[in-house]
């Protein structure tokens, strides 16, 4: 990238529709953020249970077009303004994905201007980037809904992953918990508020697998929790709301840090990167906050908007491919199984 266009005010549209929630944003330089608009389908899919792949695919394309139109209003930015459009291709809802491509793609091809496909989890790592700056080498944390991973970041835009879920995500088993505590989906912020209120947590088990593993399985503890329940139930006994979501979520945030702090010291890491929609949980913020203070590991966390899905941080991420000029043709596929390492 050359001088003059360090210098230049770089405008990237973005598009994401991995899942449940259509975003469009508009960031300036990688880290201005002009508009970012998300459409959530919560309550669309909370009477299943859970999200409906065929029902988000078809909520995309009723709210999509209207997005857009927001976002260049809101922003005050013109088509001809823009120097790239950015898109999620993966990895996520086939059909979720479908739809934000065409979107992508149509407007690549109406301006002209180059279409930079992205990774998920990559936007959720860097949408630290939006409000800080990212030392190399760095460990991102990324806990979400199908995620829990460890990832080395060597230098801008390398991903290495050394430690994943091996069973069920950490959002995930939220969510299996919450509906067997009768909260509503989704369950994640219901079982952190609870979790605050426990005064008396139970304890249930904590999965380290090998000892020199940095992968997750939180499959054990789901199902250590719901005996507990129906135990209790058998025996005609009350358990606590609070007490088993504060043990529950206690459980989690522990082998979640701890394995986070063992990795950054073990690969010399200068920063601790926690990412993903489970990074609003105060739980494991507050966690993760105390453990790094008490290690003098810097950590970045960013904003609440910034944790969940939303296409600031895809415009983030696509930033980082700009300055590579790392472009893709218009016959770009959605992948729902995208390798991080391949983004």
């Amino acid at each position: 990238m050359s001088q003059h266009d360090v210098q230049k005010a770089v405008n990237i549209l973005a598009i994401e529709t991995s899942c449940d929630e259509t975003s469009v944003a508009i960031v300036r330089n990688g880290r201005e953020v002009l508009v970012n608009l998300v459409s959530s389908q919560i309550e669309t899919h909370r009477q299943y249970g859970g999200v409906v792949p065929e029902v988000a695919s078809r909520k995309h394309v009723e709210v999509i077009s209207e997005i857009l139109a927001e976002a260049f209003a809101q922003a005050g930015v013109r088509l001809s303004e823009l120097d790239a459009i950015a898109v999620t291709h993966g990895p996520g809802l086939s059909g979720s994905l479908l739809i934000g491509m065409v979107a992508a793609k149509t407007l690549a091809m109406v301006t002209g201007k180059p279409l930079i496909g992205v990774h998920h989890i990559a936007g959720h790592i860097y949408a630290n980037q939006i409000e800080h700056e990212i030392v190399y080498p760095a460990l991102a944390l990324v806990v979400s809904g199908g995620h829990t991973e460890l990832v080395l970041l060597a230098e801008e835009g390398r991903f290495q992953r050394i430690g994943q879920t091996r069973d069920d995500a950490a959002g995930e088993a939220f969510d299996k918990i919450a509906r067997a505590l009768g909260l509503p989906y989704p369950g994640g912020p219901h079982i952190d508020r609870l979790a605050q209120q426990a005064t008396a947590p139970i304890r249930f088990p904590r999965a380290w697998l090998e000892p020199d593993s940095y992968d997750f399985s939180f499959s054990g503890l789901k199902s250590a929790v719901l005996a507990a329940i129906n135990q209790a139930k058998m025996k005609q006994q009350t358990l606590a709301d609070a007490d088993v979501a504060g043990g529950f979520q206690e459980s989690v945030v522990e082998v979640l840090v701890e394995k986070a702090v063992r990795a950054v010291r073990q690969y010399g890491a200068r920063q601790l990167l926690l990412a993903g929609g489970v990074a609003a949980n105060h739980g494991l913020r507050s966690a993760l906050k105390a453990r790094c203070e008490q290690e003098r590991i810097p950590l970045l966390i960013p904003s609440f908007a910034y944790c969940t899905d939303n296409a600031a941080m895809i415009a983030a991420a696509a930033f980082v491919k700009w300055k590579k000029q790392q472009f893709h043709p218009l016959d770009l596929k959605a992948e729902a199984l995208l390798s991080l390492e391949a983004w």
